[in-house]
Order: structure tokens, then sequence, then C-alpha cells
């Protein structure tokens, strides 16, 4: 899975980057809400100090600790600059199906010096979509919305907490409607009115640009900064029809609770598995990265490889537990010199080989093989190669044979009953 997203982000142009695990707690809390998942972390001799290297946490996410390295090194990059990182990723909430205090996240981003072209945000999921494509999981969407659209129709609205807002929309998949309103209302301090125009902006949804923006404008709330979010909006759905038709939709009750974002934000679902949840997300950012006067605005999209992988893990057909297509057996200690060397050739053509643990019975070997799943027994005196699912045996020459390709690589597959539509 993660080389097959490397080879999507790197066809796109996307440099590998690995940053540290720690940081100062104080840029890991630029990020809001979720700074209340920080695990913070210190040296047991420094329990009790208040000195600032105690003041540390675990990063939660990638793109905090992006913006930090862009700015760390700012100097030594060129904009706009392209980046996708895998790592692991720490945050304190309940394990429970789908989320762990420890897991792997996939992220690329591209931030610019002062000024970054919308069209960035068109890029990243279309990116994101087709990685995740690759995968052969099933069908997935990127949801997406702007957050000017919400702003705008909010201060449309005069709704003072327009931040307030956006987080309570936030919640609707967890709370619904009436858990949204009620929060819009007493703690918002929102008209009824107020909040189920709120509302009404959170219904609309699809994959037309034109339906979509009409719908919208048919609410009767006009600002300046709601018709540049539209014009965005449209301009992404446009291209996606364009490009990946059914990858994109405009789910304008997408709003991304976290403080950061400013323009068009992401959050991806895996087609028939919708009760696991967003599986990443993203979005626009301008002011995450400053240095003095000077900004670096970016855009990023990531996916939760852990969440996405258990889910797989959980409801499909393993094709073998080990890489390894070949094992090569062993006729004698004495002997395994020669059975190393097949293996060496076989490796170096690409074909993931082993050599058998000891010299047993070939029957015993043999049964080694088939317990981990290995297709292929290799037995070096008269080199004769045996698919032992089938029980054909050829006689094969290491600098030449090739297994079929749908040996090489060990592959995860829907259970039939579980198939996403």
């Amino acid at each position: 899975m993660l080389d097959s997203l490397r080879r999507t982000f790197e066809l796109h142009g996307f440099s590998p980057l690995e940053t540290r695990a720690v940081e100062k707690l104080e840029t890991l809390a630029k990020k809001g809400e979720t700074s209340k998942e920080v695990y913070a972390l210190s040296r047991i001799h420094d329990v009790k100090s208040d000195s600032s290297d105690a003041q540390l946490g675990l990063h939660f996410d990638l793109t905090v600790p992006f913006a930090r390295f862009v700015v760390e090194n700012s100097g030594h990059l060129v904009f706009p600059f392209k980046r996708y990182q895998i790592q692991k990723v720490w945050r304190g909430e309940r394990p429970q199906e789908g989320r762990f205090r420890e897991f792997v996240q996939a992220d690329i981003d591209v931030v610019g010096q002062d000024t970054l072209p919308f069209h960035y945000e068109v890029d990243l999921p279309l990116v994101m979509a087709e990685a995740l494509d690759s995968l052969d999981i099933g069908q997935t969407i990127i949801q997406v919305n702007n957050r000017k659209v919400c702003e705008g129709f909010y201060e449309g609205l005069q709704i003072a907490d327009v931040a307030g807002t956006l987080r309570a929309v936030d919640k609707l998949d967890k709370i619904g409607e009436e858990g949204v309103a009620r929060i819009l209302v007493d703690d918002g301090g929102l008209s009824a009115q107020q909040a189920e125009a709120a509302l009404d902006l959170a219904r609309i949804s699809g994959e037309d640009a034109k339906d979509v923006l009409e719908q919208v404008r048919a609410l009767g709330v006009s600002t300046e900064l709601l018709e540049v979010g539209l014009s965005e909006l449209g301009d992404l759905l446009t291209e996606a029809q364009a490009t990946r038709p059914g990858a994109i939709r405009a789910v304008l009750k997408i709003a991304r609770g976290l403080d950061y974002y400013t323009g068009s934000v992401y959050e991806t679902l895996l087609v028939g598995h919708e009760d696991l949840g967003s599986i990443g997300g993203g979005g626009r950012y301008d002011s995450l990265a400053t240095v003095g006067k000077r900004s670096f605005p970016g855009v990023g999209i990531s996916i939760g490889v852990t969440r996405l992988l258990s889910r797989l893990l959980a409801s499909a057909e393993v094709g073998r537990p080990v890489a390894t297509v070949v094992l090569v057996a062993v006729a004698s200690e004495s002997e395994r010199h020669a059975s190393n060397e097949i293996a060496a050739q076989l490796r170096a053509r690409g074909i993931a080989a082993d050599v058998a643990p000891t010299a047993a019975k070939f029957g015993k070997q043999i049964r080694h093989a088939d317990r981990l799943g290995i297709p292929f027994v290799w037995f070096p005196g008269d080199n004769q190669v045996k698919d032992i699912r089938s029980g054909e045996q050829v006689e094969a020459d290491p600098r030449t044979w090739q297994a079929p390709d749908k040996d090489l690589y060990p592959v995860a597959r829907w259970r039939q009953g579980d198939m996403p539509s």
C-alpha cells in the first residue's frame, strides 16, 4: 500500500520528507481544537520542571511539523515546494475501530512563498483520488467544500461567531441536525432562523458545479466572500468532472473543525464503508507558517493509512503473510551455498526468494512453504520449480524463470460479501 502511494505521489512531482516525532507544545498548539489530544513528552527528571525543554509533545499530524520545517528551511527550498510524508503520528483519543493512539498517515502538501495559485487546491484532491484508485480497495469519494462559502454565508446571516459555527456544523455526522442546532442556539448565540439557514447550506451536495452553485444562491444570501468561495468551488468541481468523474463531490456540511483552514477543505470516504468515517482530509491554509512579514501558504490532503488498512484486513482475504515468492530447498547443509546462489539470482531479478531454514526432508520443506503461503519451491539439484498449489513441477533456470504477475506480491482482496459498491 505504501509503495503504491509513493509511486503516485512521485509521478506528480512530490518529494519525500520525514520530520522529527517530537515538537514544542507551542508549535503543536497552532492547530486549534486538536491540540487537546497531544501527548506531552518530558524526561522523567523534568516531570516537575517548568523549563522549556520539558514543554514537548508527540506530533498528532504531519501538517504542523511540515509548516515548522518550511519556516526553518525556507532559504534552501524552491517554491512552490511539493512534498509527501508517510509517518507515524500519535493522538490521545479512545481507541476503537478505525481510531488509534498510534497510526500511520500519508500526506501530500504544496506550499508557496507569499502566494500560492488556486489551481493547487484543485490538483491535490485529484492526485489523492488517483493514489487511492491505485490501491484497488474499491470506490472512494473525496468530499469537498470551501471555507469561504461557509464564512461568507454566515457573514451574510450576521452571525458573529463564524469559527464556532463552523466547528458546530462539522459535528453533523456525529450528533445530527438537532444536536448541531442546539449548540448553535444555546452555545453560539444564533437565532433559530440563523441556525436553520446554516443547516440549509450544510444540506447541499452534488457533483455538478452549476447545480451546486444554484442551490446555494437560491438560499438568498449574498456577500463578496461567498461569491469568491462559490467561484473556487465551481472551478474545482468542473475540473474534477472533466478529469476524474465520480471521484469528487461537493458536500457543504464539510467544514473541518481545525482553525487554520482558509479555502478548500476535503474529507474522504470509502464507499460501502461509510461507518468507518473519514479516512482522510485536508485543505488550504494561508497563515500556519509565517516569518515576520513573509508567509508560506499551502494546501494539503492526507489519508489515515492505518484506519484504511484496518478495515481492509478485517474485511478481506489476504493472499499470503510473507512477500516471498520462492522457497529454495536445501538438499544438505553442505550444499546450502548452492541454494543461496539460486536465491541471489532470483532476487537480482526482483523475485522475492528465501532459503529453507533446515535441510529437512523435502516434504517438510514444502510444508514450511505452504504454512507461509509461499507459492513455489525450488529444488536446486536438477533446477526444478514446483507450484505447490497445483502440484505442477517444471525444469527452470534461475536466470530467466519468471513467476506469474499475480504471484509477485501478496495482495488483499475484499471478501465477496464485503465488496464495497
